[in-house]
């Protein structure tokens, strides 16, 4: 059985197996002219992959992305969509680490002090003893979760529902109000959806307290850019998602918010190979008969 898969030079795939032809495809030129099974995406998932591989007749499109609400629900028939679970969530919250202990330390005034050449003192935050407040326990937000357990912090979170799991209890997003004020960090890692949109908004960064530390590392549309202007001052802003994306030239959330890192969260070494191997699952599943892995479309 030849498994057909077409991929996106970002992944570098060399795949050693006889049963699989590979055709790489950068998704912008008109598409090679052979017979595809599998298709894998670039990183970046654009709003108009569909309509890109709406004729190829392929079986399963593999995003390169654990997001998906980009994705258009109009799939030609037979279509099934799988995102990249298990590809980004460790460098993502390793990534939302490093932000939250930047702001914390506040290694930016220490940058700033040693490019002056000055030696200087100061009592940060830190970590130890602080209460971070975690919006989204999905994958990455677990993954957070788990590495936050050695820092010492009182860690609520809070999902879509209130439930209680393996690691205690999850509030529900409606309790935002009640708990937002009691944070010295809020890291928000929800999925973009009519529900999340503009989540973080005048009134969620009001109830913030001052000087507290906002990380968003979800979607730039989860939150109000407006809002974050607004409050960039009183508030500690880290942002590697932001809205419009990508943030133009001379923005004022450049100049306003603590640090931007460009949607950078996931993009580590290990990427490659972590791809690599969902690839591989992906094609073991056509050639046992077995569904995709990942399936995310249609629910």
């Amino acid at each position: 059985m030849t498994i057909h898969v077409m991929t996106s030079p970002d992944w570098k795939l060399d795949i050693d197996d006889p049963d699989v032809e590979l055709t790489t495809w950068d998704f912008e030129s008109p598409a090679p002219d052979v017979p595809v099974d599998l298709l894998v995406a670039p990183h970046v998932t654009r709003p108009d992959i569909i309509d890109r591989v709406r004729d190829l007749g392929a079986k399963v499109l593999q995003l390169g992305s654990i997001g998906y609400d980009a994705v258009s629900r109009d799939l030609p028939e037979g279509l099934i969509v799988s995102n990249a679970a298990t590809v980004h969530e460790t460098a993502t919250a390793e990534h939302a680490l490093a932000m939250l202990l930047f702001a914390a330390r506040e290694f930016d005034r220490s940058v700033a002090a040693q490019r002056r050449g000055v030696w200087e003192e100061f009592q940060t935050l830190g970590l130890a003893d602080t209460t971070v407040l975690l919006v989204g326990v999905g994958g990455v937000g677990s993954a957070i979760a788990e590495r936050l357990d050695p820092f010492e912090v009182s860690l609520i979170r809070v999902g879509s529902r209130a439930r209680e799991d393996e690691r205690g209890r999850v509030h529900a997003t409606d309790e935002l109000p009640e708990l937002l004020p009691q944070a010295d960090a809020v890291i928000v890692v929800v999925p973009h959806n009519e529900n999340t949109h503009h989540l973080i908004d005048d009134a969620f960064l009001s109830a913030m307290r001052d000087d507290a530390i906002l990380l968003n590392i979800a979607r730039g549309k989860v939150a109000d850019t407006e809002a974050l202007i607004k409050h960039a001052g009183r508030l500690r802003l880290l942002l590697d998602v932001v809205d419009p994306e990508p943030l133009p030239e001379g923005h004022e959330l450049f100049s306003t918010a603590t640090l931007i890192t460009a949607h950078n969260g996931g993009n580590a070494d290990a990427m490659l190979e972590r791809m690599k191997n969902v690839v591989l699952r992906q094609i073991a599943a056509m050639k046992n008969g077995e569904p995709p892995i990942n399936q995310v479309l249609p629910q």
